[in-house]
């Protein structure tokens, strides 16, 4: 049933993508490849992955469509050549003052293969940032899980980014986690993971963008969470419509 839902959802990520500009939308299509597939400092493929995304956004209206083929199989754990997550983002985002604020709901769907899939979840999620000086950013999400796990996730973080003379744009950032007793590892809530990242971006025309990126993960609490990849990083291509 929730793989029938992404389906159809992605079908309707195709269709206001086809439609998107006919009604004033930004679309935005994009591939990566990573180094490693590692989400809030959990290692899902410490392997090559393959992530496509599809972006439809208009008046602070967003749909995200986003996808991780596993090109290695993690020790035999998974299987190669398919999707193991796709995720579905629907987001409004609206400015009160100097504080920018994005509210949404995310679907998390985990196909079944071969290997055995895990139940798939939903998030309902909080974001509030401001840019206190020009360039740089600060800003704290919380996440609560409502179906599986039913515990939340706040992230903190601060970014700063500029551009170089000859186009090419740079973005710095680094974040911390705090998990719920029902995700920490000992059952216990408590600092989960810090992460520091590095995006490198550059426009070749109005329509296509080329990007890399660098990350570093680690632990803050070993009791909490328990890593297996640091260093990893990857390269992108991405097409407004």
């Amino acid at each position: 049933m929730k793989l029938r839902k992404a389906m159809m959802m992605i079908f309707l990520a195709a269709v206001l993508m086809t439609t998107g500009t006919a009604f004033g939308a930004d679309v935005t299509a994009a591939i990566d490849v990573n180094s490693a597939y590692v989400w809030r400092g959990m290692t899902f493929n410490d392997g090559v992955v393959v992530q496509p995304s599809l972006d439809v956004a208009k008046g602070g209206f967003g749909l995200n469509v986003w996808g991780n083929l596993d090109v290695d199989d993690y020790d035999d754990t998974l299987d190669t050549g398919e999707f193991s997550e796709i995720d579905l983002t629907m987001t409004y985002a609206h400015e009160f003052g100097p504080v920018g604020m994005t509210g949404g709901y995310i679907e998390y769907l985990f196909p079944t293969t071969d290997k055995g899939g895990a139940e798939g979840t939903r998030e309902i999620f909080l974001d509030a940032a401001l840019e206190p000086m020009e360039s740089f950013s600060v800003g704290v999400t919380t996440y609560y899980d409502i179906d599986e796990v039913e515990d939340y996730y706040v992230n903190v973080y601060v970014g700063y980014g500029f551009a170089l003379d000859c186009g090419l744009g740079i973005d710095l950032g680094a974040s911390a986690g705090y998990v719920g007793d029902d995700i920490s590892a000992d059952g216990d809530a408590g600092f989960n993971e810090y992460n520091v990242t590095m995006g490198l971006g550059y426009d070749i025309n109005d329509m296509v963008s080329v990007s890399a990126s660098l990350a570093y993960t680690d632990a803050i609490d070993d009791d909490v969470l328990k890593t297996d990849t640091n260093f990893y990083g990857g390269a992108g291509v991405a097409f407004a419509f």
